[in-house]
């Protein structure tokens, strides 16, 4: 990824680095979280909420590693991963999705349902 095309995605609103985040993972299969020094995916609590944070890419993932995650490292999983493992996961804690924060500041924050629906619907427009 160029530097201009970093930029300009860091200059979106959270909804519109969201639908690029769709079309994204839709597209190439792949999708960036973060863990912590255990191995355990790091979370952050927003309002009584816990939410699993994800990026397109490891330069974004990277531009975020401050703020309590400094020493946490960026992990690319498959969209096989996401829907067999990471999908029963965010269920069973009933975690809430964090799509794309930067700057120390929240994404464009869903449900599991609302990700797994839009994902759906931009999955059958690939097909």
């Amino acid at each position: 990824m160029n530097s201009k095309e970093f930029e300009n995605i860091l200059k979106l609103e959270p909804l519109k680095r969201y639908q690029y985040f769709i079309k994204k993972i839709a597209d190439f299969e792949e999708l960036w979280t973060i863990i912590d020094e255990d191995g355990s995916y790091a979370l952050s609590d927003i309002d009584n909420f816990t939410l699993i944070s994800f990026w397109t890419a490891e330069e974004f993932v990277i531009s975020n590693l401050n703020e309590g995650w400094e020493n946490c490292k960026p992990i690319k999983l498959t969209l096989e991963d996401l829907q067999d493992d990471l999908f029963d996961i965010i269920a069973s804690e009933n975690y809430l999705i964090n799509v794309f924060p930067i700057n120390g500041k929240s994404g464009f924050v869903v449900s599991l349902n609302e990700f797994r629906r839009d994902l759906d619907e931009e999955l059958e427009k690939i097909e």
